[in-house]
């Protein structure tokens, strides 16, 4: 009986959001000489919606060779990318402050969408899904960017904001996936655990 995962992700909301669905888990980082950033980069003209599933998948096979590597017992792993997207413009995280700030000027007074993939994979077996969400913003002001880029809170976040902190007072309209929109679509991730045996 499979009574744990592997996560293969450094982001702390995924590992709470796991938590919450009661999923016991145990991180699968990269090593120091893995080049993990180097796999969100996107290729020219490529669909918001391809782009997330193709950053997954690579995300998963990099986590697969790891697990082989560390000789670790084996477990499904999981793994997620989001990303944000205005049209066909893709939003990744911000390079720094300056970055942030730029994708938070286009973003404002818009209606967006959210991706988040998530694949897992156990022993030959590999399931994916693909959550889409609509988050439209109010009117930002250069103020609320400039105070809003100072908190801290933009930096390693796909379209330089979190849902669930000081960015939730510039969201007017949510459709879809709150969970999705925070990195980890909790609906969709529960039926793949189910989907390679993993009992929730």
């Amino acid at each position: 009986m499979i009574d744990f995962i592997y996560l293969a992700s450094q982001s702390p909301r995924r590992s709470q959001l796991l938590d919450q669905l009661g999923v016991r888990h145990e991180l699968l980082l990269p090593d120091a000489d893995e080049d993990s950033e180097g796999l969100e980069v996107a290729i020219k003209n490529e669909a918001p919606a391809a782009y997330v599933k193709r950053v997954t998948g690579l995300k998963l096979d990099a986590a697969l060779a790891r697990l082989k590597r560390r000789r670790l017992p084996v477990a499904p792993i999981l793994c997620s990318d989001t990303t944000v997207a205005l049209g066909r413009k893709i939003f990744g995280k911000p390079d720094d402050a300056a970055d942030a700030a730029r994708m938070l000027a286009e973003l404002g007074g818009t209606r967006h969408r959210v991706l988040t993939a998530v694949a897992v994979q156990h022993r030959h077996k590999r399931q994916e899904a693909l959550s889409d969400s609509r988050v439209t913003f109010a009117a930002l002001t250069p103020a609320q960017i400039k105070s809003y880029v100072a908190s801290g809170e933009p930096l390693g976040k796909a379209g330089a904001y979190a849902v669930q902190g000081r960015a939730a007072g510039f969201i007017s309209q949510i459709s879809g996936s709150y969970s999705g929109i925070m990195g980890l679509p909790m609906f969709e991730t529960a039926q793949l655990l189910r989907a390679v045996g993993f009992k929730l």
